[in-house]
């Protein structure tokens, strides 16, 4: 075992599992390093766990001294999984991942020296008829805006100071308490039709998308879709390339 941090992330401060593999190291891979817990694949198999997000996609921490970033995705039918993107010019053999030996069907790798805003994707190569094909990461917390599609490693840290709200939201929050669910389409919403009838970011819908959610609540689009997996907020409102853009309108 050594002794870890998550960058950006007080939340999982503490020690990381060290297994006895072999270190990939000719291949810029550590294959010794996981954010995954035998409780974690326990609840995994069981279909419990829900909060994946912090053990699954990428994760910029520092193992041992070492930032970099680490990585963990599910692919059971893959002979074998590497990560690829511009930090290694998209080459498909350079930085391997290892399969874990527990039958969940994850396969893991900590790459040292990759960092916040790196593209990536994962190269896999199916157990069947040779098929591969590169693939973003369904965990992933940012993403190119499109017709590009690579994840972006990207530390989502951010210091939402509402202690009080944490604190006191149990008295608003009852399951027997009354509570009301406002919905729009930010894409279709709002133009600004004197630059090239661009959306509106994030940022500037902060300022008074709420009040108007309370007020208007019969313009509101609705687009009849159920989301039932995690979602990154949408790279068309997002300037800069600045994902954290969204809790400025949570916060209102």
């Amino acid at each position: 075992m050594g002794d870890y941090s998550i960058e950006g992330n007080k939340t999982f401060v503490g020690v990381i599992i060290m297994s006895t593999a072999k270190k990939n190291q000719a291949k810029g891979v550590l294959d010794d390093v996981t954010l995954l817990t035998d409780h974690d694949i326990y609840l995994f198999k069981e279909g419990h766990h829900y909060k994946l997000y912090d053990k699954l996609g990428s994760h910029a921490l520092t193992a041992d001294g070492r930032q970099g970033t680490y990585f963990a995705v599910w692919a059971p039918n893959a002979v074998k999984v590497s990560v690829i993107g511009d930090f290694n010019q998209w080459q498909k053999e350079s930085h391997p991942l290892k399969l874990r030996q527990d039958e969940s069907g994850i396969w893991e790798g900590f790459i040292p020296e990759l960092g916040h805003e790196k593209l990536y994707k994962y190269h896999i190569k199916s157990r069947y008829d040779n098929y591969r094909v590169d693939k973003g990461d369904p965990f992933a917390f940012h993403w190119e805006t499109p017709p590009r599609l690579a994840s972006i490693v990207w530390d989502i840290n951010y210091d939402w100071k509402d202690g009080e709200w944490m604190t006191n939201r149990h008295k608003s929050n009852h399951l027997k308490a009354p509570f009301s669910i406002y919905e729009v389409h930010l894409g279709s919403w709002r133009r600004i039709p004197e630059e090239g009838n661009r959306f509106l970011t994030y940022r500037e819908m902060a300022g008074y998308l709420p009040i108007f959610l309370m007020t208007n609540m019969a313009s509101v689009i609705s687009t009849g879709h159920t989301y039932m997996n995690m979602q990154t907020p949408g790279r068309g409102f997002i300037p800069n390339g600045t994902a954290t853009s969204l809790t400025m309108v949570v916060l209102r």
